[in-house]
């Protein structure tokens, strides 16, 4: 329920902040007397595209840390603590970035890697996943979360739902209008949207976005393959990941918050909304791998 809440909060505050923005910048206002001013409209579709997909970006480390419950560790805490550390430091210098930070999270196997920037990131494993594996498969895992961040996939995903949020809200309203011009093509006394406008809007912004995130998941996919084979690299041999996702297949794999998904290490259920591949396609891969 406290991830839900904050989900709904974090979003509901997000879209205010950006209508507020949109409002002083004037690009709200595309509906006009002369009809659609699709410039002002791009602006405003930009605005609601991109900025609630880099604020999201900009505070995903604090809502991860409150909503997971993630506890920061230094390595001084205990064994398991320094060997975590030990592990993500190792493979941050190897990847050449800055030193994440590192947390312990009650539940289920899982892990997740967040943050906005390459060298002020965080990386967090569940007490199921050490618990549940190995000292090797633990550190593959480590590795698969610390080749997000090097090959920069919080911002490349980001960039990718800035994208499909701005034509979702460009095109719904390009063809809201169109729609609404045509039902009221005979009524002279057309002097503003009517609801084929506000209907036709809503439905496309729902349709829309469900294929939008089908494209999402698409690129989170691959961006899941290319952290595989990042984690063999950094590990020095593939074996190590294989064995982590055939032990992840046979568990039972902890829910993550919204918006920590994509960069967690399990797999997801649907196909086409799915931001992980199956696990014996991301083993296949791995495993046909010459490099």
């Amino acid at each position: 329920m406290k991830r839900i809440l904050l989900f709904v909060a974090t979003n509901l505050a997000i879209v205010l902040v950006l209508g507020i923005v949109a409002n002083l910048l004037g690009v709200n206002r595309f509906l006009t007397a002369n009809g659609l001013n699709l410039s002002a409209l791009l602006g405003f579709a930009l605005i609601m595209g991109f900025g609630g997909a880099f604020i999201s970006l900009l505070l995903s480390k604090p809502i991860a840390k409150w909503s997971s419950g993630v506890k920061l560790i230094t390595g001084e805490e205990g064994e398991a603590e320094r060997f975590i550390v030990s592990a993500v430091r190792r493979f941050a210098d190897k990847a050449g970035i800055g030193m994440p930070e590192v947390g312990i999270f009650e539940g289920e196997p899982n892990a997740f890697a967040t943050g906005a920037f390459k060298n002020n990131a965080l990386v967090a494993v569940s007490t199921g996943l050490l618990q549940g594996m190995t000292h090797e498969e633990i550190e593959a895992v480590i590795g698969h979360e610390v080749a997000h961040i090097a090959n920069g996939d919080m911002v490349t995903m980001t960039l990718i739902q800035g994208v499909m949020n701005t034509f979702v809200v460009f095109l719904s309203r390009v063809i809201g209008y169109a729609v609404d011009s045509f039902l009221r093509r005979n009524d002279q006394e057309n002097t503003g949207p009517g609801i084929g406008y506000w209907v036709t809007t809503i439905v496309l912004d729902i349709v829309l976005g469900f294929l939008a995130a089908i494209i999402v998941a698409w690129f989170s996919r691959q961006r899941e393959f290319r952290a595989d084979r990042g984690a063999a690299q950094l590990m020095g041999q593939r074996q190590p990941m294989i064995n982590a996702l055939a032990r992840l297949g046979g568990m039972v794999p902890g829910q993550l918050p919204q918006g920590l998904q994509a960069l967690g290490i399990t797999s997801g259920v649907g196909k086409l909304f799915s931001t992980h591949p199956p696990i014996e396609e991301r083993i296949s891969a791995l495993q046909n791998n010459a490099s």
